[in-house]
């Protein structure tokens, strides 16, 4: 894809709405509404790189309740014909066909590779890769055990929501930031993912969630790893200019 000039690709991820309660995390899907509406103006596309809510499951004909403001501004910026791009993340890994039937928002439950003004990006949540991450490992396992998954949408749900939403804001491990902290390049899990995905390809970005910390990390002279940080602490975004990527905070 060639971006038009002056347009831009614009990348954000963990925004947990619904966290810690819907009431507290209201001014935060405000402020992310915001910045939906102001980046409308220039985007070539926008990803959203996961866990845009604490806790995300649809049943065949229901889905959580909330979140309109963030449902509308999706609708409109898809119908006005700016593409959309999500990746599931260990909060909202049960989509199911909610986002393309009702937004036009493709949805993708792995990494994937995209190209932009010939600059190669490999872009995805992150959970669950590189050498560490052991024990959401095998928990993602009974997350997407269709049979775990059966049983879980014969719950009612009110019931089943309830308590995911408890478990959700409760337990570090599903969360994922129980390590929300820099840990050195040796110690960054998707740093080591990234170089080993170098060693078989060339690719000049790649772009994750799911670590809570903006990071830019040169992998080598010509790739990058970057983090695309929260919405819950620090309100950091990518931006792609067609040339160079950078992190910005919204304020």
């Amino acid at each position: 894809m060639q971006i038009p000039k002056g347009k831009k690709i614009y990348f954000a991820s963990d925004n947990h709405l619904g966290a810690p309660t819907k009431a507290a995390s209201f001014p935060r899907e405000k402020k992310f509404v915001a910045w939906l509406d102001e980046v409308k103006h220039d985007a070539a596309a926008i990803f959203l790189l996961g866990d845009l809510f604490d806790f995300w499951m649809e049943f065949k004909t229901v889905i959580p309740k909330g979140f309109t403001r963030t449902f509308g501004k999706l609708a409109e910026i898809s119908d006005s014909g700016i593409p959309i791009y999500y990746f599931v993340g260990n909060h909202d890994l049960w989509m199911n066909g909610y986002f393309e039937e009702e937004l036009n928002i493709p949805v993708y439950h792995k990494p994937k590779e995209f190209t932009f003004n010939n600059k190669t990006f490999f872009i995805g949540h992150g959970d669950g890769l590189g050498p560490g991450d052991k024990g959401y490992k095998r928990m993602k396992k009974v997350f997407t055990n269709p049979f775990c998954k059966w049983l879980f949408r014969w719950l009612h749900p009110d019931l089943g929501v309830r308590m995911a939403q408890h478990l959700s804001v409760k337990n570090k491990l599903i969360s994922g930031d129980d390590d929300a902290k820099f840990l050195g390049e040796d110690n960054e899990w998707l740093v080591q993912y990234c170089k080993r995905k170098l060693e078989d390809k060339h690719r000049d970005f790649f772009v994750f969630g799911h670590r809570h910390l903006p990071l830019n990390i040169d992998l080598n002279d010509t790739s990058k790893y970057i983090n695309l940080g929260d919405w819950i602490q620090y309100y950091t975004y990518g931006v792609f200019d067609g040339e160079n990527m950078e992190l910005k905070e919204y304020k």
